[in-house]
């Protein structure tokens, strides 16, 4: 096993929960500062309901969510810009948008991540919500994304 594979193991917990906790924020109004707490002391690397979560890079977490919530009417500007004529943000459900915004926040702030694995990485959480249909879409949409943002 490489010395990556830890880092990269808990980059995708980290994306998945940053997913999960865009989307308590959308549906509950958590504030990000108390969404962070929480997740940093009872979700993060816990056993929930006999579901071990893995270890996640927490300052990676904390900088997906923080950053995509601040960045969320830049985001929400890039994402509805490459969606279909006639769709708009409101038409989609909150675990895409949410998906949606993390990594287009990624695409944007996180020049250190490769594009290609920025896409890989939401296409797999996209996955764990949704059947092949939804994860080609989100593949599609955060690529014509990259070629905007990062050229």
């Amino acid at each position: 096993m490489s010395r990556t594979a830890p880092r990269t193991k808990a980059r995708a917990a980290a994306r998945l929960a940053a997913v999960q906790a865009m989307y308590q924020h959308e549906m509950e109004g958590t504030a990000i500062p108390a969404l962070l707490h929480e997740f940093h002391q009872h979700r993060l690397g816990a056993t929930i309901e006999d579901v071990e979560y893995a270890e996640a890079d927490v300052d990676f977490f904390d900088d997906l969510v923080s950053g995509a919530h601040a960045r969320a009417d830049e985001i929400d500007g890039l994402v509805a810009a490459k969606l279909a004529k006639g769709w708009s943000l409101t038409r989609l459900d909150k675990p895409m948008k949410a998906i949606l915004r993390v990594g287009t926040y990624e695409l944007l702030a996180r020049n250190d991540v490769p594009v290609g694995a920025v896409i890989s990485e939401y296409v797999d959480v996209a996955h764990a919500f949704y059947d092949k249909r939804e994860s080609g879409f989100v593949n599609g949409l955060l690529d014509a994304i990259a070629k905007d943002v990062r050229g």
